[in-house]
């Protein structure tokens, strides 16, 4: 990948018992952590920027940002069908 193009990588970022922490499902090692997921967010474009600079640095292909991230809805309560096999 040329090293001026723009690449869009999934950052996903979950709350820790005293911060936030972010990590890059493309570019295993690449974390950063801070107090607020705005703070994650900054933190992880440099960590991603410096990860990418050290990989062209050890003449590794980086690689196309392939992972995808998605919300999926659900019903907090348990359906009465499951709730029935566990009893048995």
């Amino acid at each position: 990948m040329e090293k001026g193009a723009l690449m869009r990588f999934a950052v996903v970022i979950e709350k820790a018992p005293k911060n936030y922490a972010g990590y890059v499902p493309d570019l295993p090692g690449c974390v950063a952590t801070a107090a607020t997921p705005a703070a994650v967010r900054r933190a992880i474009k440099i960590a991603i920027e410096m990860h990418l600079e050290g990989m062209r640095e050890d003449g590794l292909s980086i690689p196309k940002p392939s992972s995808k991230v998605i919300q999926v809805e659900v019903s907090g309560r348990r359906s009465s069908s499951r709730r029935k096999k566990s009893a048995a």
